[in-house]
């Protein structure tokens, strides 16, 4: 086998890993929810309406400052629904499984782990 070929079987195996079909079921339900299309979409246009604004000659601070306060409360709201928080953990354990594949992967290649800079996977960086 080839080492493509063996990736290829390697990235088949990890999409039907728990972790991967837990992260495609977040970006679906993500994806779907009417509420974060709407909260995205008013984040955007808030974002555009700041830098408008900021690029103009007479800067009115008082509208500037509402216009934050509002994308920070749509950036809260986003951040603390709970279809954000499933993907985002769903994704933060992805990332852990293919740090886990690729530490694996360099291990057998090179007979040592990668380092991670926080010393418990090696003798310090050298």
């Amino acid at each position: 086998m080839t080492i493509f070929e063996l990736a290829s079987e390697l990235g088949k195996t990890i999409s039907k890993d728990e972790r991967m079909i837990r992260m495609e079921n977040a970006k679906k339900a993500y994806d779907q929810s009417e509420k974060i299309s709407k909260l995205m979409m008013e984040y955007g246009i808030q974002q555009q309406a700041l830098t408008t604004m900021g690029d103009s000659e007479q800067i009115d601070t008082d509208a500037l400052t509402r216009i934050q306060d509002r994308i920070d409360e749509i950036y809260a709201e986003i951040t603390t629904d709970p279809i954000f928080k499933e993907l985002d953990e769903a994704q933060a354990a992805v990332n852990e499984l293919m740090q886990s594949v690729n530490n694996t992967i360099m291990y057998h290649a090179t007979g040592s782990t990668p380092c991670s800079h926080d010393y418990s996977t090696c003798g310090g960086c050298h």
